[in-house]
């Protein structure tokens, strides 16, 4: 599973089942607030989808450095190891929602869309999902 973190959306893809393609799958509205309602709808994706790894977009800036949201997601991947028990790991995300907009627009799924970007540039690592 991929995860596009954003401050009012967040974006999610999946894999195929053999981990070698990532599709865009659905866009959770977020709840800052309460972050274990978004861990609670991430942790079902996972238990319907069989996911065996979740991959979330790092934020960083141009210099290398954390974004402001990184304290936020790096919430979420605590509290996401933690309910799902499922390995996190970082993937960074410079301009993949400025991809994805680029490529379908502004639309409902671009978050999600940005979410298989993400997924899909760490599967081109050679990395296993």
């Amino acid at each position: 599973m991929g995860i596009d973190y954003g401050e009012k959306r967040i974006g999610v893809a999946l894999s195929d089942e053999s981990g070698s393609f990532a599709f865009p799958h659905s866009v959770i509205a977020n709840c800052p607030k309460c972050a274990t309602l978004n861990v609670a709808q991430i942790k079902k994706i996972c238990g319907e989808n069989d996911v065996g790894k979740i991959i979330l977009g790092e934020s960083l800036d141009y210099k290398g450095k954390p974004n402001p949201i990184m304290k936020k997601i790096e919430r979420l991947k605590v509290l996401l190891e933690k309910e799902s028990g499922l390995p996190v790991i970082y993937q960074s995300e410079v301009l993949t929602t400025k991809e994805a907009e680029r490529i379908i627009g502004k639309t409902k799924k671009t978050d999600a869309s940005a979410a298989a970007l993400i997924l899909r540039s760490y599967i081109e690592k050679g990395n296993m999902i």
